[in-house]
């Protein structure tokens, strides 16, 4: 995976014939109307992970445009919400003036399209998932993702280059092609900045993926995250890494740090996810939702929204652009001065195609030859990504 290489050429032409569709229908013509977008949440929006950092991109768009409003409902998910679908979300929203919709957790993707499909003249964007590539979604029905991939690979580059025990934990959240490509790549940048910046054999490092169950700790459904954390810290894991949406990780390991152990973790999601416990933080890669909601909420405000799916690349000049940038990286406090300046280091390389991600030599998890030498991916085989890599501990489903 490159910034350069065949698949983001491919990507580049599916945005482009994306914005040449046919527009469909959604949103006032005269921007001095107040227009109301609906944000829908699977968990709080103050939870210093995913679902806040949606929330925080919707208030971006209030704060760049007049005559916007945005109204959200959080918190949709089997266990908060038992009896509430999204269905009736939507339609509340659209009841109470909503004239876009944003779904936003993967946990939505089969429903969206079917409701966006109730009302064709309100437009969709259902954040992950692939609906509108492959055809399945109605006109009005879009799909949008960051290249999280880069982000997650700097986080484990981060991890290699503090670990002592050569024994990083992954926590991961439910087993799908998305969350398999994002431990993957956080198992990749590990392995390059092992062998390249501490000039080890990327062969003695560990990498173990447990996954929970969900995107966040649900009681007596899901593993406990918490209890997790603090298995792999017991198994010689000094790094934990995470996958899901909160910050249980990282909270965990600031508890073992108050005992004396030597031990960090890089969250998710959230810029300001290192406030839970700085000093032992590496930093956290997290995704910039702002400047994408704005195009989408001008576009779908004039009245030319189209159907698109899009997965967008990191600002490589500058990735943490409030402005430009949809994946950034904040350094942790946990970082010396010198690992700061090799992830920087390591930053300009994925950037310009010096490092890259996803290039053979690959095998995945079972020994399947999944990339010749000197192969990078094409577009689908990262999307798609079957299992784990060879050399990655855990299940790959």
């Amino acid at each position: 995976m490159s910034t350069r290489a065949g698949w983001w050429t491919t990507l580049s032409a599916l945005v482009l014939l994306a914005m040449l569709a046919v527009a469909c229908g959604g949103g006032r013509t005269n921007a001095d109307d107040e227009f109301v977008f609906g944000v829908v949440l699977a968990g709080p929006h103050n939870d210093q992970g995913w679902s806040e950092a949606h929330y925080m991109g919707a208030r971006y768009v209030e704060q760049k445009l007049d005559g916007i409003r945005f109204i959200y409902q959080d918190h949709v998910n089997p266990t908060d919400r038992p009896n509430t679908t999204l269905e009736q979300v939507v339609d509340d929203m659209i009841n109470d003036g909503a004239q876009m919709i944003m779904t936003t957790s993967e946990a939505f993707a089969a429903d969206a399209g079917v409701i966006a499909a109730k009302y064709p003249d309100i437009p969709f964007v259902q954040i992950s998932g692939d609906h509108a590539k492959t055809g399945i979604a109605p006109a009005n029905a879009a799909n949008y993702m960051t290249q999280m991939e880069y982000g997650k690979a700097i986080g484990g580059c981060a991890a290699a280059l503090k670990t002592q025990t050569r024994t990083i934990g992954y926590l991961g959240p439910l087993v799908n092609d998305q969350t398999r490509r994002l431990a993957a790549a956080a198992y990749l940048g590990a392995r390059d900045c092992y062998r390249t910046y501490r000039g080890g054999n990327p062969n003695d490092l560990r990498f173990v993926v447990t996954w929970i169950g969900y995107w966040f700790n649900i009681p007596g459904v899901t593993l406990d995250p918490t209890d997790i954390a603090n298995d792999m810290f017991n198994a010689r894991a000094d790094v934990i890494i995470s996958g899901i949406d909160t910050t249980e990780g990282l909270l965990v390991a600031g508890q073992r740090a108050d005992r004396g152990e030597s031990v960090w973790a890089v969250p998710f999601n959230n810029e300001d996810a290192c406030n839970v416990r700085p000093e032992i933080c590496l930093g956290v890669p997290y995704h910039n939702w702002g400047p994408a909601y704005l195009r989408f909420v001008e576009t779908a405000r004039a009245g030319k929204h189209a159907q698109f799916w899009e997965w967008e690349a990191p600002n490589w000049p500058a990735i943490n652009d409030r402005d430009r940038s949809a994946v950034g990286y904040q350094m942790g406090d946990g970082l010396s001065s010198e690992e700061v300046a090799i992830l920087e280091q390591y930053i300009r390389a994925l950037g310009s195609g010096q490092a890259k991600l996803f290039t053979g030599p690959l095998r995945l998890q079972d020994g399947t030859l999944y990339l010749a030498d000197g192969e990078d991916a094409a577009l689908d085989q990262i999307w798609y990504l079957p299992q784990l890599l060879q050399g990655m501990e855990g299940a790959s489903n």
